[in-house]
């Protein structure tokens, strides 16, 4: 059932005290949703219906509907990920002919319609400033979106794409080395493992030789 805009005032009042301990904004705006403890979303941004994860932060001014988030990603400010579609092959595209409730307050008719599809970002996904992801995409594991780019659909992983609609730019790595990172799956390390080899991630070779080819946290 969707909240008034009471029950949400409230809601935010009574998470104050933890926010101030955190790293969601005060100003940010959050339903619904699991936030990682390390993890950060900036001011005036709505989180709603979604989860983020381990290290990954959401800059200002974004809105996140109906969306999981992975670990370690990094997403600008001004950004759209989810949110609701509307039905093309209808005679309408407006929401008032569907059942629900929906900003205008009046439905007149109640025809069953799937508004929401889970949008789902990987482990270690860059997305720049004032893009847009539409619902239901799936963008990989090390993928990079560019500024003010309009994903229509999936992004494979390691892949840097931009444009609208956006187009695959080339990918991060060579074929052999996205498949050993998508194997070695640093991002599950804990914080130990992660802290003995930090200094080798500026070198994916220098990383390779320190833990071996087949991958995997020491």
């Amino acid at each position: 059932m969707k909240m008034s805009r009471a029950d949400t005032l409230i809601k935010m009042l009574l998470a104050l005290p933890s926010r101030l301990f955190s790293h969601t904004s005060v100003l940010a705006v959050v339903r619904n949703s699991s936030i990682d403890r390390t993890a950060a979303i900036d001011k005036f941004t709505r989180f709603y219906d979604s989860s983020i994860g381990r290290y990954s932060y959401v800059g200002g001014s974004c809105i996140v509907v109906n969306t999981t988030i992975g670990k370690f990603c990094s997403i600008a400010q001004n950004t759209i990920i989810g949110g609701a579609n509307h039905p093309l092959d209808w005679v309408s595209t407006s929401p008032v002919f569907r059942k629900g409730e929906n900003i205008l307050g009046k439905n007149l008719s109640h025809l069953d319609y799937q508004a929401y599809e889970e949008t789902t970002i990987g482990n270690d996904v860059w997305i720049g400033e004032g893009a847009m992801i539409m619902t239901g995409c799936s963008i990989g594991d090390g993928a990079v979106i560019a500024a003010r780019a309009v994903v229509t659909k999936d992004v494979e992983p390691y892949s840097i794409v931009a444009g609208i609609p956006a187009k695959e730019i080339r990918k991060r790595f060579e074929a052999e080395d996205i498949a050993y990172l998508l194997n070695l799956k640093w991002w599950d390390w804990s914080d130990g493992e992660l802290g003995k080899h930090a200094d080798a991630f500026n070198d994916l070779g220098k990383l390779k030789d320190r833990i071996g080819i087949k991958g995997g946290g020491v």
